[in-house]
């Protein structure tokens, strides 16, 4: 008899890694996505605490899939083959996830205007201007042209076989 172990989830494998290659993959510290997932279940029960169904996702692989999305664009069909569910489930859910962590207040980026006061950031420009794509235009002359070249193409074969 064949004991077959349920395979881990994304979640669970990307625990195991270290801190490093956790941020490498996901884009937040491991202390970051805990924060998350605990606003997000606090949010998750408030939801649900008279409603029906609850998701087959747990929040934790709900903030994953939202991450993913931020991190990769990929697209939700691909997200939703990778975690098991529509491709319209996961953008409500990426979705649901971006509107409790803004709506939350404690995981926002710094503005424009707090960007530009900070002198530790060195800043590039890049001078680029847009130029029109030249293309060759087709006229009723280069048309006409060719079909007289495969006429004359005709004539002469024609000129060939009777003589």
């Amino acid at each position: 008899m064949v004991i077959i172990e349920m395979e881990k989830n994304r979640y669970e494998r990307a625990m195991e890694l270290s801190e490093n290659n956790f941020k490498l993959l996901v884009g937040v510290k491991k202390r970051v996505f805990a924060e998350m997932c605990a606003v997000l279940q606090k949010a998750y029960d408030e939801k649900h605490k008279n409603r029906g169904r609850h998701s087959d996702l747990t929040v934790e692989l709900m903030l994953m899939l939202a991450l993913t999305y931020w991190r990769q664009y990929i697209t939700f069909f691909e997200l939703g083959f990778e975690y098991g569910v529509a491709q319209s489930t996961t953008h409500d859910i990426v979705e649901w996830v971006e509107d409790t962590l803004i709506t939350c207040g404690k995981f926002t980026l710094p503005g424009k205007k707090a960007l530009l006061e900070d002198r530790t950031l060195e800043l590039v420009l890049l001078d680029v201007m847009e130029s029109p794509i030249e293309r060759p235009k087709k006229t009723k002359q280069i048309l006409f042209r060719q079909e007289e070249k495969t006429h004359d193409k005709d004539t002469d074969i024609c000129e060939q076989r009777n003589a």
